[in-house]
């Protein structure tokens, strides 16, 4: 009998979880609220009782399972399975999430932080088609990602590898939530694009429905931004030509230093498609040299909100069944 896998990918509005194969093949899903009150102390017993509960609804047992890989945001001690700083989940203090469920569960357990969980699912089953050399942008809310190469998993030194969100594009422009000024985050991520479509607003002096809607005060957001310039909106047009430029420029520096097969985009902002991407690329092919610009690829991510349970699945089979074999 072939064991399967659980993966979860613990967000700030709801937990996904999913059984799936060694192949990484979804046999099953659902997903559970996260309630995020008394400092996120729900969360974890949350995550037991929902496995526990679908076991018993599926007549399955631990014995069926290699183990449970998550994904999670904040800063993660691989080792110890802790979790500190994930603040979207009011979890301020160290949470001990390793030795909690896996004592409530009786599984095996594995973490890591959500953008690199998503970027090993990418390059495992999606976009990356399980390529060693693959790095993955998030533009959301933010601007996360995560860097595989070699086939191996980049942290660093703190942790801090693949943060390309802090990758700095405009050296005196937004201040960061991180403390510096004109990283990557500040203009692609969704809040970054309404930002810079505001301030470029006053600039421009012509027919534009979107600069009519931020005109007359209208709350605007980035898919508007988008869908009003694949209408022929001048003035989108001219801030999405913004966005993928900086968007262009870190993709060409994440290229020269690092030459992976495929730079992957994903996220909300990604959902712009092949008209963001074609853009994106023809930027990158300026800030790269030739090498570099004949052999990446920018692609856009696959796996939509399945990445994240994907990957956590990859750990399982990375730190649990490969060290059994």
């Amino acid at each position: 009998m072939e064991k399967k896998i659980i993966g979860i990918d613990l967000g700030g509005t709801t937990i996904k979880f999913a059984v799936l194969t060694e192949r990484g093949e979804i046999q099953t899903k659902w997903s559970e609220l996260t309630d995020i009150t008394e400092e996120g102390s729900k969360i974890v017993p949350t995550i037991i009782r929902s496995i526990n509960e679908h076991l018993e609804m599926y007549n399955l047992t631990p014995e069926h399972f290699h183990g449970i890989g998550m994904g999670s945001p904040g800063s993660i001690d691989l080792e110890k399975g802790t979790v500190v700083g994930a603040y979207n989940l009011n979890w301020k203090t160290v949470q001990h999430v390793k030795d909690e469920i896996e004592k409530g569960t009786g599984m095996p357990f594995v973490i890591d932080n959500d953008a690199n969980v998503a970027a090993l699912g990418e390059q495992w089953v999606g976009a990356g088609n399980n390529e060693p050399n693959v790095v993955f942008l998030t533009l959301g809310t933010g601007v996360g990602g995560g860097v595989i190469a070699e086939g191996n998993l980049l942290h660093g030194t703190a942790g801090a590898a693949g943060e390309v969100g802090h990758i700095t594009v405009e050296p005196n422009g937004y201040d960061c939530t991180c403390g510096k000024k004109g990283c990557l985050e500040t203009v692609a991520s969704a809040t970054g694009v309404v930002r810079l479509a505001r301030d470029m607003a006053d600039e421009f002096a012509g027919d534009s429905q979107l600069k009519s809607m931020i005109d007359d005060g209208e709350l605007i957001t980035s898919k508007d931004v988008f869908d009003l310039s694949q209408q022929g909106d001048r003035f989108a047009l001219l801030v999405v030509d913004k966005v993928t430029f900086y968007l262009g420029l870190a993709c060409g520096n994440i290229g020269n230093l690092l030459n992976p097969s495929t730079i992957v985009l994903g996220g909300g902002v990604s959902k712009a498609g092949e008209f963001l991407a074609e853009r994106v690329r023809n930027y990158f092919e300026k800030f790269t040299y030739p090498t570099v610009r004949n052999s990446t690829k920018i692609r856009l991510a696959k796996l939509g909100n399945d990445a994240g349970v994907i990957g956590a699945s990859s750990l399982v089979i990375e730190n649990i069944v490969r060290s059994q074999s």
